[in-house]
């Protein structure tokens, strides 16, 4: 998880007097997880953060369940979710359970005319095509090819493009998305083993107080409903905040790969953990380097698990006619494995350039109506000859 972090202007000491220029006091607020007792932040506001002028009626955006009980392998095309001009109306839930909501999303637009808090779930917004910045209460994050953007639940924020050729891999997550535990110390700091450090997250910059009154659109998303709210005063009016609870992000390029003599099990591709799920980095790495290994993955049955692939960029060792964006579903109670020939094709071959991002949950995942669309062919065939 991110280490302490510090923006702006601020008291010497916590729940203290912190005044203005005309001797008015800042407004201080606890932003806080798990009641007060996990990380937190403390964000001093030009105004009151609690000045609501309007709330209009919420909308039902509740993914809309196909079925629940699935025991097959799928494929779906996932290039083929349409643009769509606004941020929101954009994201498409696929794949969702009472852990997590899987969204694609290919957003022409920015987000000019309102901000979005997600009061529901963490988010974890993987930026498969597109560059812009992510900007929020905390500062701004410029992202590009390849980052995951994690923003805690709770953060009002809006995201701007550079141009409208965006494509989006979002997870809704109910728990908070962490760095796996086994990375860290009994301090927070990523160990040595781990394929990644402190050093490679990028943190906000450049906090801009917006000290300003009028109507200010804050759509909120609650228990699936989206309220539009109207406050008086710019969410992003903090003269200062420090603490633990922020967006931050990790680049998928940025993952060292662990390899070794024989073909290792996917945990080695863990980058972040939730309650009941991971999400796995597969990156351009070297092949096992045992004078008789197998590169191909083994034959593995999935008892306890649902397994998500979402195919980015490169070939993939142990699949035939891979597209980008293309996503597997591979539920738990039956065995998959390396399609027919890539075992062979894959002995003596020295690296691999692919690149992908896994969901593995330990809950079955349910296909909404907007995956069945999409479904691509009879892939739970694609394994006989």
């Amino acid at each position: 998880m991110p280490q302490y972090h510090k923006l702006g202007e601020m008291p010497p000491k916590r729940h203290t007097q912190f005044r203005k220029p005309n001797g008015e006091l800042y407004a201080e607020e606890l932003v806080s997880t798990h009641g007060f007792s996990n990380v937190y932040s403390l964000i001093y506001h030009c105004h009151p953060p609690t000045l609501i002028k309007d709330i209009g009626e919420a909308k039902d955006i509740s993914p809309k369940i196909a079925y629940k009980r699935s025991l097959k392998h799928e494929s779906f095309d996932g290039f083929k979710i349409k643009a769509t001009d606004d941020y929101l109306e954009s994201r498409v839930s696929v794949l969702c359970n009472n852990d997590l909501n899987t969204i694609l999303a290919a957003p022409k637009k920015s987000t000019t005319d309102y901000y979005f808090k997600n009061a529901d779930a963490d988010e974890m917004i993987f930026i498969h095509k597109g560059t812009g910045t992510l900007k929020s209460i905390y500062g701004s994050l410029d992202f590009k090819y390849g980052d995951y953007i994690i923003v805690p639940r709770g953060t009002i924020y809006q995201i701007h493009f550079n141009d409208e050729d965006n494509r989006l891999l979002i997870v809704e997550s109910f728990t908070a998305i962490e760095t796996p535990k086994r990375y860290r110390n009994t301090y927070g700091q990523l160990e040595e083993h781990a394929p990644f450090c402190e050093r490679d997250i990028r943190k906000p910059e450049n906090l801009e107080t917006h000290d300003e009154e009028g109507d200010f659109k804050v759509l909120i998303k609650k228990e699936n409903m989206l309220y539009p709210y109207t406050y008086a005063t710019h969410p992003f009016d903090a003269i200062g905040w420090d603490g633990n609870h922020y967006p931050w992000i990790f680049s998928i390029h940025d993952f060292e790969p662990i390899t070794g003599r024989v073909h290792l099990p996917p945990p080695i591709h863990q980058t972040f953990e939730a309650h009941n799920y991971v999400i796995c980095s597969f990156v351009p790495r070297l092949f096992d380097y045992h004078p008789l290994g197998i590169p191909a993955p083994y034959n593995h049955s999935n008892i306890d698990s649902d397994e998500v692939l979402y195919y980015v960029d490169g070939e993939f060792m142990s699949r035939k006619h891979v597209e980008k964006g293309q996503i597997t579903l591979h539920p738990a109670g039956i065995p998959h494995g390396p399609h027919p020939g890539t075992v062979e094709k894959s002995i003596g071959q020295k690296e691999t350039p692919e690149l992908a991002v896994m969901i593995d949950t330990f809950k079955p995942l349910w296909l909404t109506e907007d995956a069945v669309n999409i479904i691509s062919g009879e892939y739970y065939k694609s394994w006989v000859e």
